[in-house]
C-alpha cells in the first residue's frame, strides 16, 4: 500500500500455525464492510494492509467463507461505519447468487424452490393466456351491412328499455301475437313449418291464414299485408320452438322497414306469394364508401358476385350467415333469401339464438346489434318498432 509520502509498507504474514505446533489454528477474517476509504490528508497514517494465507492450514480440509474467529461473550460486532462505500451492485449479485445457492442446498430450500418454480409457471401461462386468447377471438360478423348508416349514434340505451306501446318492457300478455285475430293452432317443428291457422287451413304459403290480421294492421301501420303476413307468421312459429325468446313481429317489421323498407328497395314488389321481384342486392362489400370488406363466401351463387359478398333479399343477409340460419317458411322446398317468409323467420331465429329473451333490454339491444352493429342502425330499429307496437296497440 502506498501513502502520501509514496512510501510503502508490508507486514510480514502471519504464521498459519504456532511454531511448538499446539493449539488452535485460527482462519483468517474476512472482511465484510467492503473496501475502507483511504485518508485524504497526506500526512495521515495509512492502514496497514492485511496479505491473507493463500492456502487453508496444513489439515483443516474445511474451508468456510464466514468469520469463524471466537469473541468474548457479551460483545457485540461493530456496524459498518455510516461513511463506509456501499459493495457495488455486481458483488452484491454475486452474494445473493452464492447465498441462494447455499439456501437451495438445505432442506428448507429444496422444499420451497419447487412451490416457487411452479408459482412461476402458473403466472407465466395466465399472462400468455391473457395476451393470446383475445387476440385468436374473431369479432362475429354482422347479418346485415348499412352502408349508409356508418356513423355511430350517442345515447343509444343499452337497459332498461324495449320498443313497444309504452317504451317501456312488453308485457308477456300482449305482445299482439297474430293469432288473437281468430282461432289459433299450432305449428309443426321448424324444419316443416306450416304456421298458426287464424281460420281454415290453407293450402300453399302458410302465412295467407293470417291475411284478415294483416289487412287491419296494415291500414295503421302502413305495413304491406304480404310482409306482414311473413312477420307475424315468424313470431307465432317461435313462439311454438322457442318460447323464451318473446319476440314481437314488430321487431322484425322494424328491421324489414330499415333493411329494403319491407321488399321496395331498386324498385322490387313483394309477389303475393312473398318473394321479391327483381331480387333486392346490396353493394358489393368491398371496403368502400364504408362498407365492410367481405371476400366471396358462396362463388356468386347467391348474390351472383365471385369475388365480393353482397347482401341479399328484404332482411340483408350475407350469404355466409343465410348459409347457416337460412329457413323455409312457405314449405316450397327452398331456403330462398328473397322470399320474406323465409327471410323474415331466419331473421327471427337469429335474433333468439344464445337463448336471449328479447323483452329483457340488454338481450333486444345485443341481438340487433349483432344483426348489424353499428349503433345507429339499432336505434332506427328500436324506433321504428316502437313506432309500430304504438300504432298497431301492441
Amino acid at each position: 500500500m502506498v501513502d502520501g509520502e509514496q512510501r510503502s509498507t508490508v507486514r510480514p504474514l502471519r504464521p498459519a500455525a504456532p511454531p511448538d505446533g499446539t493449539g488452535p489454528v485460527p482462519r483468517p477474517r474476512r472482511d465484510t464492510t467492503g473496501p475502507k476509504v483511504e485518508p485524504t490528508d497526506s500526512t495521515a497514517k495509512p492502514a496497514a494492509s492485511k496479505v491473507e494465507p493463500a492456502d487453508p492450514a496444513p489439515g483443516d480440509a474445511k474451508t468456510e467463507p464466514a468469520d469463524t474467529r471466537l469473541e468474548p461473550a457479551g460483545r457485540r460486532r461493530r456496524a459498518p461505519f455510516a461513511h463506509a462505500v456501499r459493495i457495488p451492485p455486481r458483488q452484491l449479485a454475486a452474494g445473493a447468487a452464492r447465498a441462494t445457492r447455499a439456501w437451495s442446498r438445505r432442506p428448507s430450500g429444496r422444499t420451497t424452490l419447487p412451490g416457487l418454480f411452479l408459482l412461476a409457471l402458473v403466472a407465466a401461462t395466465a399472462a400468455a393466456g391473457a395476451l393470446l386468447v383475445p387476440a385468436a377471438v374473431r369479432k362475429p360478423q354482422p347479418v346485415a351491412v348499412d352502408a349508409a348508416t356508418s356513423a355511430p349514434v350517442q345515447g343509444v340505451p343499452q337497459a332498461g328499455v324495449v320498443p313497444g306501446a309504452t317504451g317501456g318492457p312488453l308485457d308477456p300478455g300482449a305482445t299482439g301475437l297474430p293469432g288473437t285475430v281468430g282461432p289459433t293452432a299450432t305449428a309443426t317443428p321448424v324444419g316443416t313449418p306450416t304456421g298458426p291457422v287464424a281460420g281454415p287451413v290453407v293450402v300453399g304459403r302458410p302465412a295467407d291464414a293470417l291475411a284478415g290480421w294483416a289487412q287491419k294492421v296494415s291500414a295503421t301501420t302502413r305495413i304491406p299485408a304480404v310482409a306482414l303476413q311473413a312477420y307475424g307468421y315468424a313470431e307465432l312459429v317461435l313462439a311454438q320452438t322457442n318460447r323464451s325468446c318473446q319476440l314481437s313481429w314488430t321487431t322484425l317489421a322494424a328491421i324489414g322497414y330499415v333493411e329494403s323498407r319491407h321488399g321496395s328497395y331498386n324498385n322490387s314488389i313483394l309477389r303475393p306469394d312473398g318473394v321479391a321481384a327483381p331480387e333486392i342486392l346490396g353493394a358489393p362489400l368491398d371496403g368502400q364508401g364504408g362498407r365492410s370488406r367481405i371476400l366471396d363466401t358462396d362463388q356468386g351463387q347467391l348474390d351472383h358476385d365471385p369475388v365480393y359478398d353482397k347482401a341479399l333479399g328484404p332482411m340483408q343477409f350475407i350469404p355466409s350467415t343465410w348459409q347457416q340460419i337460412g329457413a323455409d317458411a312457405d314449405n316450397d322446398g327452398v331456403k330462398n333469401p328473397h322470399d320474406i317468409d323465409d327471410a323474415a323467420l331466419a331473421a327471427g331465429r337469429y335474433l333468439c339464438q344464445g337463448g336471449r329473451n328479447m323483452t329483457i333490454a340488454g338481450d333486444w339491444w345485443g341481438a340487433i346489434l349483432s344483426y348489424n352493429d353499428v349503433r345507429r342502425y339499432a336505434q332506427d330499429v328500436f324506433d321504428k318498432a316502437d313506432e309500430y307496437g304504438r300504432l298497431s296497440g301492441t
